[in-house]
C-alpha cells in the first residue's frame, strides 16, 4: 500500500497573483494612510483644545480682575462665605461656566471658592508669579482635581499687586469635546479609506487585464524566457511603440539592418535611412513576406500590430535562398537549352547520315562545316572584347539560352572590357540579372534582340544593355529598381521584384548608378556605372586564348 500524503500546510503570506497583490497593499496603505493622518489630526487637536481651555481661563480671570470694586472689597472685607468677594466670584463662575473662580490676597489666601470650606485657607498651587505681576496659563492639579488654569494678578486703584484671581476650567470637559470631535474624524478616515480602496480595485482591475491574471514569479519566468528566446532566435524581431518608435531590437534584427542599439528610441527612416526597409517597419506598405533589400541581404518582414497601438515585425534572411533561386533559374534555362539541342543535335545527325547515305560528301562537309562555325564565332566574338573568364563564359552561355527562345544575342562593337576587374562575382550577378530581364521581355516576339556593351573607361565600368521589347513607362522607371516590386507572375519557388534592386544596391555600394531610359530601337537600355570597378591599368595581358573558345563550346 503506498503511503498515506502528508497533510497540506497552510500557507500564509501574500497571494500569488498580481491583482491580488496589487490591491491588498493599496488597501494596506490606503489604511495606513488615513490612521496616520488621523493620528496626526488628534495630536494638535487636543493640543488646540488645551490651550483653548487656557485662554478662556485667562480671559475670565482678567475680567474677573478688572471688576472695580473687587481689589478694595478684598482690602475692607475679611474672606468670608458671604462676604462681597465670594458673591462676585460665584456670579462670575456661574455666568462663565467655569469650574472655580478663587480670589486671593498678597498671602495666597483665599477670599472666594466654590468650596466654602476652603475660605480663608491657603491656595494649593503657587501663586506667586501672579502676585509678581505675571499672567500664567497652565494644565495643573488642585483641590478640585485637573483643570485648565489661568491666573491674573489683581491690582488696586493705585496698580499696585494686592492679590490674585485665579480661574480652573475642568479638564474633564476638554477631553469630552476631544471624545466628542473622534467619531466625526472616523467617519472621515472611513470615507477617505472607503474612496481609496474603490480607486485601489479600479486599479488592480487594470492591472489585472493587463496582466492577464498572472502571478508576479510568472511575469519574471516569461521576461527570462522572452530575452531568452529574442536574443536566440535567427530571425529578427523589432518592436515598435505607438508613437512609431523602435522600442526593442534583438541581436539578429541588428545584424540583419547593420544598426546597433543607439537605433531604440529612434523612428524606421531615422534608423536606416528611409526606403522601403523603412516603409514596410513603419506599416506604410502593407502585407505579408514583403520582400526588402537591406544592403545586399534580401530580407523577408512581416509587421503585426500590437494592443497598445504598437507593432511587431519579423525580418527573415533569404540571401541565399535568392541566390540559389537564381542559379535554380539558371540551371533550368541550361536544362532546357541543352534539352533543345539534343532535338537540334539529333536533326543535325540525321542530316549529315542522309548526305553520306546520298554519297554527298561535299554538301555533308560544308554542312558541318557551317554549324561549327556558328558556335565558334559566337565565342570568339565574345572572348576577343571581354577578357574576363567569368563574364565571357556568362555571356556565352546567355547566347545559347537566347537562340533557343528565339532572342539573338549579341556584344557591341563599342565592347572592350580587360581582364583587370576586382570583384567579377558582383559584375556577373549585375550583367546576368540585366540580361535575364531583357530575355524575358522580349521573348515570343518578332525580330527579338538583345544587345550587351561592355566598356572601361580608366578605372570605371560601364554597362549598357539594350533590347527591343515594349520598354519601361517613364512613370514606372524609378519603381522597377524597388524591391519586392515587379509586373512579372512569381515563379513558385520564389519571389520577383529582387533583381533590379539587387543591381542598384551593388552599383550604389561601389559609389555608381543603375538608370533605365527608353532604347534606340524602341525598348528598354539599361546603364550600371560601376567607378573603381578595375585595377590600375598595367601590361596588356593575351585577350584571346586558345582554350577559351573551346571551353565556351564544351559549355555552350
Amino acid at each position: 500500500m503506498s503511503p498515506t500524503p502528508p497533510a497540506r500546510r497552510l500557507r500564509l503570506g501574500l497571494p500569488r497573483r498580481v491583482f491580488s497583490q496589487v490591491l491588498l497593499m493599496q488597501v494596506a496603505i490606503a489604511a495606513g494612510v488615513a490612521v496616520l493622518a488621523t493620528g496626526l489630526f488628534l495630536a494638535p487637536l487636543s493640543n488646540q483644545l488645551d490651550d483653548q481651555a487656557m485662554r478662556r481661563a485667562l480671559a475670565i480671570a482678567q475680567t474677573t480682575a478688572q471688576q472695580p470694586d473687587l481689589a478694595q472689597d478684598l482690602r475692607d472685607t475679611p474672606p468670608s462665605p458671604n462676604g462681597p468677594v465670594q458673591r462676585e466670584a460665584e456670579r462670575i463662575r456661574k455666568a462663565t461656566q467655569a469650574e472655580y473662580v478663587v480670589v486671593m490676597d498678597w498671602r495666597g489666601v483665599r477670599w472666594s471658592h466654590t468650596d466654602k470650606k476652603q475660605i480663608g485657607g491657603i491656595v494649593s498651587t503657587d501663586p506667586g508669579q501672579a502676585l509678581a505681576g505675571k499672567e500664567v496659563m497652565e494644565i495643573d492639579s488642585g483641590t478640585l482635581g485637573r483643570s485648565a488654569r489661568g491666573k491674573v494678578p489683581l491690582r488696586d486703584s493705585d496698580g499696585s499687586v494686592v492679590g490674585a484671581v485665579s480661574v480652573g476650567i475642568a479638564y474633564d470637559s476638554v477631553r469630552a469635546r476631544l471624545i466628542h470631535a473622534i467619531p466625526g474624524l472616523l467617519a472621515y478616515a472611513g470615507g477617505a479609506l472607503a474612496v481609496g480602496a474603490l480607486a485601489a480595485w479600479l486599479i488592480s482591475r487594470r492591472v489585472h487585464r493587463q496582466t492577464r491574471d498572472l502571478a508576479f514569479s510568472d511575469i519574471a519566468a516569461l521576461l527570462s524566457e522572452r530575452e531568452a528566446m529574442l536574443h536566440g532566435i535567427r530571425e529578427g524581431v523589432v518592436a515598435l511603440d505607438r508613437t512609431g518608435r523602435i522600442r526593442l531590437l534583438n541581436d539578429e534584427a541588428q545584424r540583419l539592418l547593420s544598426i546597433g542599439d543607439a537605433a531604440v528610441g529612434s523612428s524606421p527612416d531615422e534608423a536606416l535611412g528611409g526606403g522601403r526597409t523603412a516603409d514596410v517597419l513603419a506599416g506604410r506598405v502593407t502585407g505579408t513576406d514583403l520582400l526588402t533589400v537591406r544592403g545586399q541581404r534580401v530580407l523577408v518582414a512581416n509587421r503585426m500590430p500590437t494592443d497598445d497601438g504598437g507593432a511587431v515585425a519579423t525580418l527573415r534572411d533569404r540571401t541565399e535562398l535568392e541566390q540559389l533561386g537564381r542559379e535554380l533559374d539558371s540551371t533550368r534555362g541550361l536544362i532546357d537549352a541543352l534539352r533543345a539541342q539534343d532535338h537540334e543535335h539529333a536533326n543535325r545527325m540525321h542530316t549529315l547520315l542522309g548526305l553520306l547515305e546520298l554519297e554527298m560528301y561535299d554538301d555533308a562537309v560544308e554542312f558541318v562545316g557551317e554549324v561549327v562555325g556558328d558556335h565558334r564565332a559566337t565565342a570568339e566574338q565574345v572572348t576577343e572584347r571581354i577578357a574576363d573568364p567569368l563574364l565571357a563564359a556568362l555571356l556565352v552561355g546567355k547566347a545559347t539560352v537566347a537562340a533557343e527562345r528565339g532572342v539573338a544575342l549579341g556584344v557591341s562593337d563599342r565592347t572592350r572590357l580587360p581582364d583587370r576587374l576586382i570583384d567579377p562575382q558582383g559584375l556577373v550577378t549585375v550583367v546576368g540579372n540585366l540580361v535575364d530581364n531583357a530575355l524575358d521581355a522580349v521573348a515570343g516576339k518578332p525580330h527579338a534582340r538583345v544587345e550587351v556593351e561592355l566598356r572601361a573607361e580608366g578605372r570605371t565600368a560601364i554597362l549598357r544593355v539594350r533590347d527591343t521589347g515594349p520598354g519601361i513607362p517613364p512613370e514606372h522607371r524609378e519603381l522597377i529598381f524597388t524591391a519586392g516590386w515587379s509586373t512579372k507572375k512569381p515563379p513558385a519557388h520564389r519571389e520577383r521584384g529582387i533583381g533590379l534592386s539587387l543591381v542598384r544596391r551593388l552599383a550604389e555600394r561601389q559609389g555608381g548608378s543603375a538608370t533605365v531610359d527608353e532604347s534606340y530601337g524602341g525598348g528598354a537600355e539599361f546603364t550600371v556605372v560601376l567607378p573603381e570597378a578595375l585595377t590600375e591599368p598595367g601590361p596588356a595581358p593575351a585577350l584571346t586564348a586558345p582554350s577559351a573558345p573551346q571551353t565556351a563550346k564544351k559549355e555552350s
